[in-house]
């Protein structure tokens, strides 16, 4: 035990030969042992981001006190880029040239989040509650018992000019490290930042709602009147691809957690804005992701011009993407729209509802009457109403009832169908 511990405070000051045969030594014990099996998390370093690179260092309370918790993990069948920078060159190619080009996708089966199980998505949804506040905070969610809140290690709260925020987890065989990102934020230092991410990834056109919008457009690439909608399609992809966008912050984030932690399993989660972003960039780089009550990406990850891994049969591609949200929640299902919505009263074109991956639907406005309400929206409603509520819930229309509805694919989902998407020129569409 005395020589557990001191490798694990020396972890951090040790050579990277040495951290790869720990972590690598990790992984065979996890695996021989956690088919599927309980894995233990503690909080082990303090994060931060500065210039938009990932910062870690020890934290100072003794090891011995560090609480632990649980989550059930399952094998999990992904796809990896065989290089990022295929990735990355694949996607900048269809970005500025409009060709296409392949990708090598990897088949490994890694260690992922079980989320058929209720314990795991309840503590996976506190960790995304977490992220929107430091330590200490009056909202801060326990993690099973032995959780200590003097233990948090918070990931880019020392610096608002990126405004990616979140904390970062990990296992205590280094076998597992957890990424939780922070989603919108009314009211704070982040909010404009949120904001212009929102308007960009999740409105059918630049945060156009309609002829009477009053609210700053984040883009200049529609038309309008009154027998159509245009939106240019090439106008539109150059928006996104911003160093402002928090994807490219996180793309940069993931990259430096993998070169950190190169033989752990890496899992993404996050609510609204913050479960999209843990979706693109699990799909991206196949790493499991837990998005809940996320707007939907599907669109954005066209526009980001994101190569993605092969499709399931007639299904949808693989990624290790799940959603989950309730149904009276308007934002995931794309409802909270028109101009005299909460949404577009506060200045938000949240007007997308098609996920990647995966979606379980927790049926709240059946069983337990709610109606679809904006407020039915922060991650407190979905964690202590819903995801704590005991006994089963309606899983589909043939009358079966399990703790955790299955999740399905959205493979019918339309986004935007009122408007026209294509190339159009500069002045059709300043005109």
């Amino acid at each position: 035990m005395h020589v557990r511990l001191a490798v694990l405070f020396l972890f951090l000051r040790i050579t990277s030969a040495t951290v790869v045969d720990l972590l690598t030594k990790s992984k065979f014990r996890a695996f021989s042992n956690s088919f599927p099996g309980i894995l233990q998390f503690d909080l082990s370093h303090e994060c931060r981001v500065e210039n938009q690179i990932l910062h870690i260092s020890d934290y100072t309370f003794p090891l011995p006190s560090r609480p632990t918790f649980s989550l059930k993990a399952v094998p999990t069948t992904v796809y990896r880029p065989k290089s990022y920078g295929d990735v990355e060159h694949a996607r900048l190619r269809s970005l500025h040239k409009a060709q296409s080009e392949p990708v090598e996708w990897v088949e490994a089966e890694v260690l992922g989040p079980d989320v058929t199980d209720k314990h795991t998505l309840g503590q996976l949804a506190r960790m995304a509650a977490n992220a929107y506040q430091p330590p200490r905070g009056d909202n801060w969610y326990e993690l099973d018992r032995s959780w200590n809140i003097n233990t948090s290690f918070p990931l880019g709260w020392d610096n608002d000019q990126d405004g990616f925020r979140g904390f970062v987890f990990r296992s205590r065989d280094n076998s597992t490290v957890v990424l939780s990102i922070k989603g919108t934020t009314l009211q704070g230092p982040t909010s404009k930042k949120d904001k212009l991410n929102d308007n960009l990834l999740f409105s059918c056109c630049c945060a156009r709602v309609d002829f009477s919008w009053v609210f700053s457009t984040v883009c200049d690439c529609y038309t309008w009147s009154a027998f159509h909608r245009r939106c240019d399609d090439p106008c539109l992809s150059a928006a996104l691809v911003k160093d402002s966008l928090f994807y490219s912050i996180g793309v940069r984030l993931v990259n430096d957690l993998q070169s950190l932690f190169p033989h752990a399993d890496i899992w993404l989660v996050g609510h609204s804005l913050g479960g999209s972003l843990a979706s693109l960039l699990g799909s991206t780089f196949g790493l499991p992701a837990v998005a809940f009550e996320a707007p939907g990406e599907r669109m954005a990850a066209q526009r980001l011009h994101l190569p993605l891994p092969p499709r399931r049969g007639a299904g949808l591609t693989h990624v290790p993407v799940t959603h989950v949200y309730n149904n009276a929640d308007p934002i995931p299902q794309g409802a909270c729209t028109g101009i005299t919505s909460p949404c577009a009263q506060a200045g938000y074109a949240l007007e997308t509802r098609c996920h990647l991956g995966r979606t379980i639907v927790y049926d709240t406005v059946g069983r337990l009457g709610w109606h679809v309400d904006v407020r039915k929206h922060p991650i407190k409603e979905l964690i202590l109403n819903v995801l704590d509520l005991d006994g089963p819930w309606p899983d589909g229309e043939d009358g079966v009832q399990r703790d955790v509805p299955t999740a399905r694919e959205e493979i019918e989902c339309v986004d935007c169908f009122k408007w026209e998407f294509g190339h159009y020129n500069d002045k059709e569409i300043n005109n």
